[in-house]
């Protein structure tokens, strides 16, 4: 018996964040009081958000131009003075991790903090920004009927574990100062909208960084506390908590981004990166995150140098990074190296957004306080009083349950009027046809919508639009996941070609019910 009650206590020992070993605060309980003074909360939130776009600047030039390695020291990351002014006004699509933060904001101003997920859908699904990945899937899904939670599913979303809500999930820890299992509520409400599984759990716990981030001030009790969020038998709590724990035995963060990169770097979901390089899950790069925020060790320079070397999503994890780390220091600890360029934009709207910064601090603001009473704090001219609580452990979900990517083909074929149908046979559970529209010219092409067929095993399985737009594109031609093991054949056929635009296939992938563990060997 004592054996077995010892081996119980180590694998809940190994499972769960060691805070004994490594906080250097005090942990709060639920219900305990902190006061935050009037200028304490909002130099906080300035700190977050100028955080969020010191870090998605900084690293924008190396986004995903390092993959699968790290950016060496001796490669110069630009900087300067007038660096975000330029960001701002030639590169607005660099900041989709602010402008879709707003998007929701904007909702609640309008409609209140408990707006329903239907409005946060409608309004990014009509934004006139571009959106790639989950984001662009959940956007077709919804202009298509297709509403929240379904829009983000994974069996309607093949980007359901991508990065998409995980470096949208800032605006959610901003206005929930201290409440923790506030911010969790929010992203169940709007994450999935857009993701889910380790997708979800990305924004989730960002979110809960941010949110922590008010009244803690070391970043590894933030860290620590923050997982607890997480369900541990999730790939995401695995991944990160890996992170943490090398973070803590390796002195340098290049051993950790090694061990890291050789366990967590297998893609199953994204057909971007299945079978390639390629890697936009939110796992690894939320790994990367806590990469930079532990090694930083309170340091921004070191935290925004280190979340961005290490590669993959280099705009988006410096951006997350920067953003907590701002929020626990205040935007007037920022150093001023990073702080000044900020400054000379904060009365320019953020792109794709009829906010300037200046506007987003007051409203970030107006929003916690907001947050504050409705959780039971109090709120007076000189501050807040907030009830605290403790993060606690989201409900259990996992994509692409069962699905373990078996082979990649390429097709390279074009259909239009001369060849409008492709069929192929597979031996596995789905598939996803990977593809693109390409135009030639001709009047009308812009608004035509292709309709295409897909044909399982000789029966009409669907027909689905494939809009021209590439704003209201759908990223993938066609999938199919959870069939019978087995032989299958797929038609895809397209039903109204049209002269000046083809639909070009590029590959397909299989899935099967067995993960393949010798590759070599087929």
């Amino acid at each position: 018996m004592k054996a077995i009650c010892y081996c119980c206590f180590l694998i809940s020992f190994m499972l769960l964040p060691v805070h004994s070993l490594f906080s250097k605060e005090r942990l709060y309980h639920s219900g305990e009081k902190i006061r935050l003074t009037e200028a304490e909360l909002r130099d906080k939130i300035m700190g977050g958000w100028a955080g969020q776009v010191i870090g998605c600047t900084f690293g924008g030039p190396t986004e995903y131009k390092f993959v699968g390695s790290m950016i060496q020291d001796y490669q110069t990351i630009p900087w300067g003075p007038e660096y975000i002014r330029e960001c701002f006004e030639k590169d607005p699509g660099l900041y989709d991790d602010l402008y879709m933060d707003l998007t929701f904001v904007e909702v609640m101003e309008k409609e209140g903090i408990e707006a329903p997920a239907s409005s946060h859908a409608n309004a990014f699904a009509h934004a006139g920004y571009s959106l790639w990945h989950a984001n662009q899937n959940a956007r077709y899904n919804i202009l298509r009927g297709l509403m929240p939670p379904a829009s983000g599913f994974w069996k309607n979303n093949p980007h359901a574990d991508d990065i998409d809500f995980q470096i949208e999930a800032d605006f959610a820890g901003l206005m929930t100062p201290g409440m923790p299992r506030k911010a969790s509520a929010i992203c169940d409400r709007i994450g999935h909208m857009i993701c889910y599984g380790d997708g979800y759990y990305g924004g989730v716990f960002v979110a809960n960084l941010y949110s922590l981030a008010f009244v803690y001030k070391d970043i590894r009790t933030i860290v620590h506390e923050a997982i607890r969020s997480i369900p541990p038998q999730s790939q995401f709590y695995q991944c990160v908590s890996d992170a943490i724990h090398w973070s803590e035995k390796n002195s340098d963060w290049r051993d950790t981004w090694f061990a890291l990169q050789k366990k967590w770097t297998s893609e199953v979901g994204c057909p971007d990166g299945v079978f390639e390089s390629f890697d936009i899950d939110a796992k690894i790069n939320a790994a990367y995150i806590v990469m930079g925020l532990l090694y930083g060790n309170g340091d921004y320079s070191r935290t925004l140098e280190i979340s961005t070397r290490v590669g993959l999503d280099s705009d988006c994890n410096p951006a997350n990074a920067g953003g907590i780390l701002g929020t626990m220091m205040g935007y007037s600890n920022i150093p001023a190296y990073w702080r000044d360029p900020v400054r000379r934009v904060e009365e320019l709207k953020v792109p794709y957004s009829s906010l300037t910064l200046n506007d987003l601090y007051k409203l970030g603001y107006r929003h916690a306080l907001q947050v504050i009473e409705k959780e039971g704090g109090t709120v007076n001219a000189s501050g807040a009083e907030i009830l605290f609580q403790q993060p606690v452990e989201v409900p259990f979900e996992k994509s692409f349950e069962g699905c373990y990517p078996q082979y990649r083909k390429n097709v390279l074929l074009n259909l239009g009027r001369e060849v409008n149908q492709y069929s192929f046979t597979f031996r596995g559970t789905g598939f996803v046809m990977t593809g693109r529209i390409e135009k030639s010219g001709g009047k009308g092409v812009d608004q035509h919508i292709f309709k295409v067929g897909t044909y399982l095993d000789g029966k009409l399985y669907e027909v689905t639009d494939l809009p021209v737009d590439r704003k209201i594109r759908k990223d993938e031609m066609a999938w199919v996941y959870g069939l019978p093991p087995g032989e299958h054949t797929v038609t895809l056929k397209i039903e109204n070609p049209i002269e000046g635009c083809i639909v070009r296939f590029l590959d397909y992938i299989i899935y099967g019910d067995q993960e393949i563990k010798d590759g070599w060997k087929r």
